[in-house]
């Protein structure tokens, strides 16, 4: 798991319940994701086909400094995908859990379209970058 983007926790991005609005933190996870997702392919048209299972197993509150991981799991002809998990950054305790996140390289009209990318070069890009993904 790669943590690429950390977050403070601050008043706007809490619930009724004080705590991190679950809603909140999906959209920082899917821009994260699809960033990641752009790099790794080299494609700028990217977009969510798929986002599995939620778990939220802890909360966070305000002041709290989170951070967001990911890891490659596989690579389709016009998909990758990814797992994320989310965590505290000082306790180190799961906010939440996907266990996968799937992207789909698009062209202009918004149709799949092949990306070009083997797992190989996936795995040869993170190396380059000294990235310890899958």
């Amino acid at each position: 798991m790669k943590f690429l983007t950390r977050k403070l926790i601050k008043p706007e991005d809490l619930n009724a319940n004080n705590t991190l609005f679950g809603g909140k933190l999906l959209k920082w996870i899917d821009e994260e994701a699809g960033i990641y997702a752009m790099t790794k392919l080299g494609c700028a048209q990217v977009v969510t086909k798929f986002i599995s299972e939620i778990d939220f197993v802890n909360s966070a509150s305000q002041a709290d400094v989170i951070e967001i991981g990911l890891q490659f799991i596989s690579i389709g002809k016009s998909s990758i995908t990814f797992g994320c998990e989310v965590r505290n950054i000082f306790t180190k305790k799961s906010i939440i859990k996907i266990e996968r996140i799937v992207f789909v390289n698009v062209d202009d009209e918004g149709r799949s379209k092949p990306h070009g990318k083997t797992l190989a070069s996936i795995k040869e890009k993170a190396t380059h970058s000294s990235e310890i993904n899958n």
